[in-house]
């Protein structure tokens, strides 16, 4: 009866384990192993080059370092003025609120709306194409002709720009966590607290935010992992454009393998980039565990 059990555990499990295998855990390991040859993607001839590839990201390609901290800045917008906002607005829709059903709807459309769709529509509203640049209209119409330019075509507003619309299009996923993680919050806390006589700041800062570490957390890892993987968002918004004030890693890696064809080069790129998600995670969890023991 023991074997049977065990066997129809394994059984259950066989499924997952297998899609990670074939999905994830084989394209790893010929990611890995192609990341120390020099391959065209067409030839069959490879030329095994060890670590020289990753000597050559760290070393000899600003380009590379470039994305990485355009990636930076978009994902330090994201984690501080989208999770800000994302917060602050399911704290208020977890209070008594007219229409709060109806605002939570509001607020999810954006993530579920399609990457390449949201990107070339902001392109629409905020960039010169064909002459139509609704931004720029209202400024003028409102008396701030000065201030009206190719928000994407100029250096000093491209990636803030772009961390804008990426803020606007993500914020509904933190959203809806710290929604859920309000919620399960025991409103006899709030109760109890304001019997004792605290104000709603002290209730704010004493019994939500320390309950909502854990939710806190797990939002910023998340954005962190989704923001410095950003790519067909700033494809739709930038046209194709794989180089240059809005590049970010992944459109790096893109262009290596469409332009120069050394997809060797490209995965030792994917690696490198894998490795520093998996450093910063693992950091932010350590920092806030000792947060929390503190």
């Amino acid at each position: 009866m023991r074997i049977k059990s065990t066997l129809e555990n394994y059984v259950f499990v066989l499924p997952a384990v297998s899609i990670f295998t074939i999905f994830y855990i084989i394209p790893f390991i010929w990611v890995l192993q192609l990341s120390m040859f020099s391959w065209d993607g067409i030839l069959p001839t490879k030329i095994f080059v060890g670590l020289e590839n990753f000597k050559e990201i760290i070393l000899q390609d600003p380009s590379w370092w470039e994305s990485m901290w355009n990636a930076g800045y978009i994902t330090l917008i994201a984690l501080t003025l989208q999770n800000t906002v994302a917060f602050l607005l399911a704290w208020a829709c977890d209070r008594e609120i007219k229409m709060k059903n109806f605002y939570r709807v509001i607020f999810f459309i954006p993530p579920v709306l399609s990457e390449i769709v949201v990107g070339m529509a902001w392109r629409f509203i905020i960039n010169d194409v064909d002459g139509a640049n609704i931004i720029n209209r209202m400024l003028v119409s409102i008396g701030l002709p000065q201030l009206a330019h190719n928000w994407l075509s100029d250096p000093k507003t491209a990636l803030t720009t772009v961390a804008l619309v990426h803020s606007w299009k993500g914020f509904g996923w933190g959203f809806l966590i710290f929604l859920a993680g309000l919620q399960t919050i025991p409103r006899e806390l709030y109760e109890a607290a304001r019997v004792d006589g605290a104000g709603s700041w002290r209730i704010f800062k004493n019994i939500t935010l320390p309950l909502m570490i854990p939710v806190f957390v797990l939002v910023a890892i998340l954005t962190v992992l989704g923001t410095m993987q950003a790519f067909v968002l700033i494809l739709g918004l930038v046209g194709g454009e794989f180089a240059g004030h809005t590049s970010v890693p992944v459109l790096r890696i893109l262009a290596v393998m469409r332009d120069s064809s050394r997809f060797g080069y490209a995965c030792a790129q994917g690696i490198s980039f894998g490795v520093i998600l998996v450093a910063i995670s693992f950091i932010q969890y350590r920092l806030s565990k000792r947060y929390r023991q503190a």
